[in-house]
């Protein structure tokens, strides 16, 4: 059962080029080798001349843990939060880091790396250090479900059955887009139920039946796979995704057209912009599974997301263009 975090208010961070970096990182996290990973962190800090320690965990279950350790660190020692791994290994030091007064800095080790990819962050360890000991500092929003922060998106539906079967290719067959894509083609050939939820946002209510809801608050996610909704305004959104009841021929169109860039173009599509929406499943059961940011957790309903403006300090390359909202 998830327990929700309690909203924090952004604290106003800054940085003196000096800070020691307290690194928790996922052993077991993307392609690369772990070792020469760690190598590569340790020869960039001491060229540089700054300390750094590791904290590396074997199971995602101590990520927690370990990320508490690191901001007690770091804000005893002046330093910085660094996540080394994939999406939900960001997202489980992110939740610690939020509203601490700590800088935090990734090094994406993933498949997919959307977090970082969107932020300019490469995805070359030893140039991804330089970066992040040379960085500068941006306040970004991010996206809440019943509390809890999320850097790339949450869904309920088909797509948690959708990373739940990736994982499992990816245990037996290796890491690779192309592994993505076969378990994706074989989660889609089942038959599936379709979610019958009611959606409030901006003082309305629409019942929708669907195979999947995905919240996003990552714009090059949106860019890839072509979808560009209309935003009332400037302000930051999260962007909600859904298709109409539909047979597995269209859920392949559908894919086909995701990996095209073109799905924004597809009939069945729904997207829109919110900063604050609850999902209701009408047949009210009490706890469902969520994917939040390619890990599953099971969440008490209703669903509760909202936009959480400018509260992670995020260490960018100098080079980045300033990050895009969804």
């Amino acid at each position: 059962m998830h327990t929700a975090v309690p909203e924090t208010p952004a604290v106003a961070v800054q940085l003196t080029g000096r800070e020691p970096l307290f690194l928790v990182m996922n052993s077991r996290s993307g392609k690369q080798d772990s070792e020469a990973t760690r190598q590569a962190i340790r020869t960039a800090c001491a060229e540089a001349g700054r300390r750094c320690e590791l904290l590396v965990v074997e199971r995602g279950a101590d990520l927690a843990s370990a990320a508490r350790k690191a901001v007690t660190l770091a804000r005893e020692q002046g330093g910085i939060v660094v996540a080394v791994g994939g999406d939900g290994t960001l997202n489980a030091v992110c939740q610690a880091v939020v509203g601490q007064g700590v800088p935090f800095g990734v090094l994406p080790q993933g498949t997919f790396n959307y977090f970082g990819r969107a932020h300019g962050i490469s995805q070359d360890t030893g140039q991804a250090m330089h970066d992040l000991l040379n960085a500068r500092l941006e306040h970004i929003s991010l996206g809440q479900i019943n509390g809890r922060y999320f850097l790339v998106n949450a869904s309920l539906g088909l797509y948690p059955q959708l990373l739940e079967d990736r994982e499992e290719y990816k245990q037996r067959y290796g890491r690779s887009r192309w592994i993505a894509l076969v378990a994706a083609l074989v989660t889609l050939a089942r038959a599936h139920r379709q979610l019958d939820i009611t959606l409030e946002h901006g003082g309305r209510h629409e019942r929708l039946r669907t195979p999947t809801l995905v919240v996003c608050n990552n714009a090059l996610q949106l860019k890839h796979i072509g979808v560009d909704p209309a935003l009332p305004d400037n302000r930051d959104h999260l962007v909600a995704l859904a298709s109409r009841p539909v047979g597995t021929g269209a859920l392949y169109l559908l894919l086909l057209q995701g990996l095209l860039s073109r799905m924004g173009e597809a009939e069945n599509v729904i997207s829109f912009g919110f900063e604050n929406l609850t999902v209701r499943p009408n047949a009210r059961p009490r706890m469902v599974e969520v994917a939040v940011d390619g890990e599953i957790l099971r969440m008490r309903t209703p669903l509760t997301f909202r936009i959480a403006p400018h509260v992670l300090p995020l260490l960018i390359p100098r080079s980045a263009p300033t990050p895009e909202h969804p």
